[in-house]
């Protein structure tokens, strides 16, 4: 595919407000080609920093319009995608005021999915798992019109005890204890 064609493409999904995708995501985005040329393609957009990829599996478009302050969150989302995913622990928390330290370049998003730590050039995403039913985890995160939900502020505290962190940062007034 035409490099001007791809951009063109990549340009009607941001008038959607879609702007990072998945690796599964490309045949649907491109799909009248072939695994290989859409590979090629994918490279050469990435080579020519149209598409940025800023953890294996995911691309974002870097020239939409719509990139903003959410966007390590949407790379979470992308990244835990199908799996259930709210900011909670030291994000939340910091949010909140319960903990006076605001962790900058670093969201702490509670997963039904894998754990793990991933490094982007946005910031750093830490996933911790949880064993925590839908009903528990919907009914204890709230949504805010952000792509992730967060955690009320009881959650955040019980998840944060519930996961073995260090708790010695909590304001005990904040905190409603």
């Amino acid at each position: 595919m035409k490099q001007s064609d791809a951009i063109r493409r990549l340009a009607e999904f941001d008038m959607k407000g879609r702007y990072v995708y998945s690796s599964k995501d490309l045949p649907k985005l491109f799909p009248e080609e072939s695994e290989r040329s859409r590979q090629a393609t994918v490279s050469r957009l990435v080579s020519s920093g149209i598409l940025e990829r800023p953890s294996k599996g995911v691309y974002v478009y870097k020239l939409s319009r719509h990139r903003g302050a959410d966007l390590l969150e949407r790379v979470a989302k992308t990244l835990r995608r199908g799996e259930y995913n709210y900011i909670s622990l030291e994000s939340a928390l910091s949010e909140y005021g319960v903990i006076s330290q605001v962790p900058v370049g670093r969201i702490t998003v509670v997963t039904t999915g894998r754990k793990g730590e991933y490094q982007t050039p946005y910031g750093v995403i830490e996933f911790t798992h949880t064993k925590r039913s839908v009903t528990d985890i919907l009914a204890g995160a709230t949504d805010r019109g952000h792509p992730l939900r967060i955690a009320t502020k009881e959650t955040a505290l019980r998840d944060l005890k519930r996961v073995g962190r260090n708790t010695h940062l909590i304001d005990p007034e904040e905190a409603g204890a």
